[in-house]
């Protein structure tokens, strides 16, 4: 029996940020696609230690980010030194095709499911790999897309203070915005591709995990679909979390009888129209992180004050602030490039966390010390932590109500020791 392990490189966190580890969505999606006649290792960077010299017969290299790819790299050297093949695939893969196809042996550009990783581990297992396999926008049947294979990942990494990670799962797939910083219309095309509801039910139904991480990119591209999906959720009573959900009230009521319990939405602007979209999701009992781009043309120093005065004013519970990043294939990258406003393209610095290009209405510098600024008194009165617990403790409630808590499992030694290593005790 051959032997595949996926490798998932590590990345630069954001210092600004509470470290914790979700179990990674694309490397299970990926592994439900490969044969069972192949014996299948996973080893996620951020968490697992890489042993290159483990015996493997063939590694696929799997990267979202792109401050992944210059690990990815790394990793691919090093297993090419040592004659073991390296097939590269995932979002990052399809941003970076060509600088990524240098420095492996083939590259898969698409989604794998309908037969086509399978195809693919033929041609290697036969000597007639290609260097390039490109499914770009040929989309498989939405309802080839199974459930993942989440008995890959190392579940004692996934923890945070003893309490388990949410589960990533998606039922769409597509997504018909093309919002300007956003890479999305580009790889997964400007069509919505709901999967059938049974086939989310049951591979929710299957989770054990009460808790799960909706990564659909909106669920506000079809009203009918969202309601009947909230309707097939809601006696599952498992708890989870999105992002934005279509403004609207009979909608949101929905998700939060189907277990919506938290909910990421942008907020561009101090206008009403954000304040009374929060307040509904509020109203409905669902907490909300403001997702913050910090570095549009119609911002500046002032504009970035408000911005911050208005998320208190209106007491969002959490906060993420992000720089404008200029990834490739996006809209606003286009804009920059004929402009010339990209800095350099050191993909290791593209953690949205650093300033890469030149601001409309700030220099970089005043750009970066803003973002600083923001992180700083959001929470300058109540914590990150503090925050986070009040949202759980609001999930737990829920929980208990509807007799679905579980107790958090006790750490296991090797879980332990793990966390005393990554200084996290």
């Amino acid at each position: 029996m051959s032997h595949i392990t996926i490798v998932y490189p590590r990345w630069p966190k954001i210092p600004e940020q509470t470290e914790f580890h979700l179990p990674p969505h694309g490397p299970v999606c990926l592994a439900a696609a490969i044969p069972p006649d192949y014996e299948v290792s996973f080893i996620d960077e951020n968490v697992d230690r890489l042993d290159l010299d483990r015996e493997t017969d063939v590694v696929l290299l799997s990267m979202m980010l792109s401050c992944q790819v210059p690990r990815g790299l790394e990793i691919a050297a090093a297993y090419r030194r040592k004659g073991i093949k390296v097939i590269a695939g995932g979002i990052s893969t399809m941003l970076h095709s060509e600088e990524v196809a240098a420095g492996v042996d083939s590259i898969f550009r698409g989604e794998v499911e309908d037969g086509r990783l399978a195809a693919v581990l033929n041609d290697w297992q036969s000597g007639s790999l290609q260097a390039k396999y490109d499914y770009f926008h040929d989309f498989p049947p939405i309802e080839s897309v199974g459930p993942a294979r989440r008995d890959i990942l190392n579940r004692e990494r996934y923890v945070y203070r003893g309490v388990p990670m949410v589960d990533l799962v998606h039922a769409s797939r597509g997504c018909r915005f093309n919002c300007f910083p956003c890479a999305t219309g580009y790889l997964g095309g400007r069509q919505f591709r709901p999967r059938p509801i049974q086939q989310v039910v049951d591979e929710i139904s299957a989770i054990d995990n009460n808790r799960l991480f909706l990564v659909d990119n909106s669920l506000a591209q079809d009203r009918d679909w969202v309601m009947e999906l909230f309707r097939a959720l809601k006696p599952l009573k498992k708890k989870w979390v999105c992002h934005p959900i279509l403004d609207d009230e009979e909608v949101i009521a929905a998700a939060a009888e189907a277990g919506c319990w938290y909910v990421y939405q942008a907020v561009f602007d101090t206008s009403d129209v954000i304040r009374n979209r929060v307040k509904r999701l509020k109203d409905h009992g669902i907490g909300v992180e403001a997702a913050v781009l910090l570095g549009p043309d119609n911002q500046d120093v002032d504009y970035i004050k408000k911005l911050v005065d208005f998320l208190l004013e209106i007491d969002m519970d959490m906060a993420e602030f992000s720089i404008l990043t200029p990834f490739p294939h996006t809209p606003v990258t286009d804009q920059f490039e004929k402009a010339g406003r990209i800095l350099h393209k050191d993909w290791s610095r593209y953690t949205t966390a650093e300033v890469v290009f030149q601001p409309k209405h700030m220099t970089p510098d005043e750009l970066q010390e803003m973002y600083h600024y923001a992180w700083d008194n959001f929470y300058k009165d109540v914590s990150q932590s503090q925050r986070m617990g009040r949202l759980f403790q609001k999930v737990v409630r829920r929980e208990m109500e509807d007799g679905t808590y579980k107790s958090p499992p006790r750490l296991t030694a090797t879980r332990r020791a793990w966390e005393l290593d990554k200084g996290a005790a």
